[in-house]
C-alpha cells in the first residue's frame, strides 16, 4: 500500500474563471463521502478539474489526506479558502487525515476546524510505533491526549485502522488493546472495511462487541479474485448491505469511499461505479 506520509501535495489555486457547480441541499441528497487519498495523482496534476469531476460524479463529502503541517495548508490552499472552493462546488470538507503529535496539536486543529471539518483522524502508524503490544498501549496513551486536545477544540478526533492492527502477537492483537484503552469520550475509530476482512476478521463482530464506537467508516470492496485487490465498491465480495444494517448501533455518522489503487478502470471511471452503486443501495 501507498504510505500516505509520503504523499506530498502540491497543488495550484483555484483560476478565478473556474466552472462551480451551484450549492444544494444536503437535505434533499445523500450524503456520500469521498477519501481524497483516492485521487491523490489527479490531484497533483490538476487540482481544478479533479475536484470538479468528483462533484460532478454526486460526492457531496470529502475527507483530506492532504494537510501540510509545515505551512498550514490543504493541497496548497489556505483552509479558509479551500473551504471555500469546495462549497462552491456543492461540496464540503467534513474529515481529514493528519499524523501529528500534541505539541503542534493547537495548530493541526485550528486549521482543521477553519477548513470546516467535524473530525480530525490519526490515518496510520509508523512500524516503529507498533513493534509489540506495549507500543499499542503507548499509542493509545497518545491518542487519549490527542483526543483531550480535539475535544477542548470543539473537533472530534478519532482512528483509522489498517491490517496490521489484527496482527497476533502472543495471544494479543493491537486492535483490542486500541479499543480497550483508549477513552471513548476521546477517540472515535474510522473502521476500514476492507483492511479489517483482508486481516480474517468480521466488522460486524467488532461492532456489535464495540457499539458506537466506529463513528466513520471507510468504504472499499475487495475482489472475487485471489488476489484480494481492492475494488469499486459493489464489484467485489464484501456484503455491504450486511453490514449498513447495524449502521446504528456501530454509532455510524459519516462513511467515505476510499480506493488506494486501481486496475482495470481508472480512478474516476472507479469512483463513479462506486458512487452509482451506493446512491442506489436502498439500505444506505
Amino acid at each position: 500500500m501507498v504510505n500516505r506520509r509520503n504523499f506530498i501535495k502540491t497543488t495550484s489555486a483555484f483560476t478565478a474563471g473556474s466552472l462551480i457547480i451551484p450549492p444544494f441541499s444536503f437535505s434533499k441528497r445523500k450524503i456520500i463521502g469521498l477519501q481524497l487519498y483516492t485521487v491523490r495523482d489527479q490531484l497533483n496534476q490538476d487540482l481544478d478539474g479533479t475536484l470538479k469531476r468528483v462533484a460532478e460524479i454526486g460526492y457531496n463529502s470529502l475527507e483530506a489526506a492532504g494537510y501540510n503541517i509545515s505551512d498550514g495548508t490543504f493541497y496548497g490552499i489556505k483552509p479558509k479558502e479551500f473551504a471555500r472552493k469546495l462549497k462552491g462546488l456543492g461540496m464540503r470538507l467534513n474529515s481529514s487525515h493528519t499524523a501529528f503529535e500534541p505539541d503542534v496539536a493547537d495548530k493541526v486543529l485550528s486549521d482543521t476546524i477553519t477548513a470546516g471539518c467535524k473530525y480530525i483522524v490519526y490515518p496510520h502508524l509508523a512500524e516503529e510505533m507498533r513493534r509489540n503490544i506495549d507500543d499499542y498501549r503507548a499509542v493509545a496513551g497518545k491518542l487519549n491526549k490527542l483526543g483531550e486536545a480535539a475535544k477542548k477544540h470543539g473537533i472530534l478526533f478519532g482512528y483509522h485502522n489498517h491490517n496490521f492492527e489484527f496482527q497476533d502477537m502472543g495471544g494479543q492483537i493491537g486492535m483490542d488493546v486500541l479499543l480497550a484503552e483508549t477513552d471513548p469520550s476521546l477517540v472515535l475509530f474510522e473502521i476500514d472495511l476492507y483492511w479489517v476482512i483482508s486481516a480474517g476478521y468480521d466488522p460486524v463482530d467488532y461492532m456489535k462487541k464495540h457499539p458506537g464506537r466506529f463513528k466513520l467508516w471507510h468504504i472499499k470492496d475487495m475482489t472475487k479474485t485471489d488476489d484480494k485487490f481492492f475494488a469499486p465498491v459493489g464489484t467485489g465480495r464484501i456484503d455491504f448491505e450486511r453490514i449498513f444494517a447495524i449502521k446504528e448501533l456501530s454509532g455510524m455518522e459519516m462513511f467515505f469511499v476510499e480506493q488506494d489503487q486501481f486496475k482495470n478502470m481508472g480512478a474516476f471511471d472507479g469512483i463513479k461505479t462506486s458512487y452509482d452503486y451506493l446512491n442506489n443501495a436502498a439500505w444506505v
